[in-house]
């Protein structure tokens, strides 16, 4: 898949996937965003390499998250801007990929909410084409986990995606949501409940 326009501060220096901020890096769950050691001096540095190595990880997550796979990117694309805006704003630069995660969810839900809004007062009309990010996806994903996964509410869709597709520990979900850890469990509990119960029904109607 083509990457979109890159801007000029992630043209600067193109970093292969998996390169860190002495390191930058998800290391499954454990989010070493920029670690103290080797942090880079400026915005632009930063946001460059924090591009490289985790533009894919997030376009994919806010796919899952709205569906749509153009959106994604867009919300992506914001989140990398607000966080080279706000860089010398921030308190704790090694957690500048937790940040990214946030915004990325943020903008998720107010775009979904924005949509909500277009749809109900939108006559119906053809359905949009699939992007590749969302043909990838359709093609990596059980369609009827998915299907089974969006009926769901949207703060379980949410917990489920970062712990199963985000491969996210409790506590980064926790922080990325702005949740407990036992809200987390909670919303995990019902959420795999309720998915199994909607896949029961949809078998049993198959």
């Amino acid at each position: 898949m083509e990457l979109p326009a890159v801007p000029s501060w992630a043209r600067r220096r193109a970093v292969a996937p998996g390169t860190t901020f002495g390191q930058v890096g998800v290391d499954h769950g454990v989010d070493h965003g920029v670690e103290q050691a080797g942090i880079p001096r400026t915005a632009d540095e930063a946001v460059a390499l924090l591009y490289g190595t985790h533009w894919h990880q997030l376009v994919r997550l806010a796919t899952l998250l709205t569906r749509d796979a153009s959106m994604a990117e867009e919300l992506v694309q914001d989140a990398f801007v607000s966080l080279h805006r706000r860089w010398s704003a921030l308190s704790d630069p090694a957690a500048a990929h937790g940040y990214l995660r946030t915004t990325v969810v943020n903008n998720s839900r107010s775009a979904l909410r924005h949509r909500g809004v277009e749809e109900r007062y939108r006559q119906p009309g053809p359905p949009e084409p699939a992007g590749p990010e969302e043909r990838a996806v359709q093609a990596t994903e059980d369609a009827r986990v998915m299907a089974a996964l969006r009926g769901l509410s949207r703060r379980q869709q949410e917990v489920l995606v970062l712990r199963y597709y985000a491969d996210l520990s409790e506590q980064d979900i926790a922080s990325t949501l702005g949740l407990t850890k036992g809200a987390v469990k909670s919303h995990a509990h019902r959420g795999l409940a309720a998915l199994r119960a909607a896949l029961a029904r949809a078998e049993g109607d198959a």
